[in-house]
């Protein structure tokens, strides 16, 4: 029982940070892989008040949050601001994110390459499903505003948005920044469950992990992608007995969303009519 409850947990993590992504890409429209960057300054911030300072983990944790939208602003302003194409807007954040890996693995502070051990155990279940619940009436709420009606609109047509008057750098930027604090806040979470951290834990390959799941679960949902990273966090541990042939199972399983449900599993539907019908670009007032 206290190893499905580590996993149960584990998922949850994982699922915040889906939702701060799915913000930024499912409903904003850019593609990101470097957003397991965001869930290391998190983790790393928080970790390091607890670890070195007599920090309450409260505000540790909303302390990781704050610093990884405050870095999100060093890479979203020259990035956006630039205007670079979605394509080239995910190069440039995943050279970020190797650059802070780097960075990370060479200072003093943060034990270098070999990361901190012994982190106070703070996170429990109940505190994560606390936050994945915020998380999620923070997320329904932004994107119910005219914020989140813009970040559609720029979704679906980003010259048409900003000819209705939206602006289109100030709403990706914020939309870069809210993603970043829930990556934060998974971050923290993260580090005071697992109880150790190492830059090699936030690469390429987590940050494609968070973005499967957005992809998988729906580019235009919130609990599509919440759906499918729990998925793809228990799918591979109930099948750990199968050793090799788990990740199998697990490129099995996406390649047969892609085929039989290119939308995502839940396209644009949510499960629950607290979400309404459908978040599209009807959804809503104009921005």
């Amino acid at each position: 029982m206290d190893y499905i409850l580590s996993i149960v947990t584990l998922a949850c993590i994982n699922m915040i940070a889906v939702l701060g992504l799915s913000i930024f890409t499912g409903f904003t429209g850019l593609f990101s892989f470097g957003h397991a960057a965001f869930v290391g300054v998190g983790a790393y911030t928080s970790a390091v008040l607890t670890y070195y300072y007599p920090v309450p983990f409260p505000l540790a944790l909303a302390a990781g949050a704050a610093a990884a939208g405050a870095v999100s602003l060093v890479i979203g302003v020259p990035t956006l601001r630039a205007k670079l194409r979605s394509d080239y807007f995910a190069i440039a954040i995943l050279g970020f994110g190797e650059a802070l890996r780097v960075i990370l693995e060479n200072l003093g502070i943060t034990n270098g390459a070999r990361g901190l051990p012994g982190i106070d155990d703070h996170t429990t279940l109940p505190v994560v499903l606390l936050c994945l619940a915020g998380g999620v009436v923070v997320a329904r709420n932004f994107l119910r505003s005219r914020w989140g009606v813009a970040c559609v609109a720029v979704r679906e047509d980003p010259v048409a948005a900003e000819l209705s008057g939206v602006r289109i750098f100030r709403t990706r930027l914020l939309s870069l920044v809210v993603s970043a604090v829930f990556c934060g806040l998974s971050g923290g979470l993260l580090a005071h469950f697992l109880s150790f951290i190492q830059p090699v834990m936030f690469t390429l390959t987590q940050s494609t992990q968070l973005l499967a799941a957005v992809i998988a679960g729906g580019m235009g949902s919130i609990t599509g992608p919440l759906i499918a990273s729990f998925v793809f966090i228990a799918l591979p541990e109930a099948l750990r007995v199968a050793q090799m042939w788990r990740l199998v199972a697990y490129g099995l399983l996406l390649v047969l969303i892609m085929v039989y449900r290119p939308q995502g599993l839940m396209g644009y539907r949510e499960l629950s009519s607290l979400w309404g019908k459908r978040a599209g670009p009807s959804a809503g007032r104009r921005p």
